[in-house]
């Protein structure tokens, strides 16, 4: 098991803001970004939260490290990285600001070493901060696949849809695998966070905020094109409302 201490102090940076939301930044305008991560800052909002895809795992490709870097934010970077064969990237993300680091269970069959390696980076290259480890997992994965993990991470994501094509809804059958998800965290006895991601929306936020999620990924509920500010102080409020 990993020395916790690799995560430490943004994870207790983390644990204070939850529950809370983290927000999609590619779903903002990115020729006006500023302005936008300003205006969810000002709203409250601690989290934002970068969808990394490399066409291999999903079809779609976004954005790397150099992007990452740059941008210039108080706010928690929450790097989910939906990549085939993780391991030789993870020390470019974890040095460009990766606050939280996240890992699909299905991108490698060394899922484990993925996620000790975030570990051992953390304390490498981010002693003071550290990095919170993150493990997602899709839709169709059975959850079992997550039991021996659990002494090597300090999150799970729940994907809610499947990963690399936009506009899906939320997948039902998620709420049921939230509720199984805590008791194996709760059997664990390990403080591990609890992340639901994907198809949230105003209508369902609070909704998938009775499951107990400690954080909601959500991006195109609150940059719409109108008002970022008021809806991320919708929905974190939603986020908020079952604690």
């Amino acid at each position: 098991m990993t020395d916790i201490s690799s995560s430490a102090a943004v994870f207790k940076r983390l644990r204070a803001l939850c529950p809370t939301f983290s927000v999609g930044v590619l779903t903002a305008d990115l020729m006006d970004l500023g302005r936008e991560l300003k205006a969810v800052e000002e709203a409250g909002v601690g989290m934002l939260h970068l969808d990394v895809m490399d066409g291999v795992f999903c079809p779609m490709m976004t954005v790397g490290p150099q992007f990452i870097r740059g941008l210039s934010t108080r706010m928690l970077k929450d790097v989910h990285l939906m990549v085939h064969d993780p391991i030789p990237k993870l020390a470019d993300y974890v040095a460009a600001g990766a606050d939280l680091l996240t890992v699909h269970v299905e991108s490698t069959v060394h899922i484990h070493r993925a996620l000790q390696e975030i570990g051992r980076l953390a304390g490498s290259i981010r002693p003071e901060e550290g990095v919170v480890r993150g493990l997602a997992i899709n839709p169709g994965t059975p959850l079992e696949t997550l039991e021996p993990l659990l002494g090597e991470l300090e999150m799970v994501v729940l994907l809610a849809v499947d990963p690399g094509w936009t506009g899906q809804r939320f997948i039902p059958s998620t709420f049921t695998r939230a509720k199984r998800t805590k008791e194996m965290i709760a059997a664990s006895g390990r403080d591990i966070l609890l992340c639901i991601d994907g198809g949230v929306t105003r209508a369902n936020i609070a909704e998938v905020a009775a499951t107990g999620a400690d954080l909601i990924v959500t991006g195109s509920a609150v940059f719409d094109g109108r008002s970022p500010g008021p809806n991320a102080e919708f929905m974190l409020a939603q986020a908020k409302s079952q604690a």
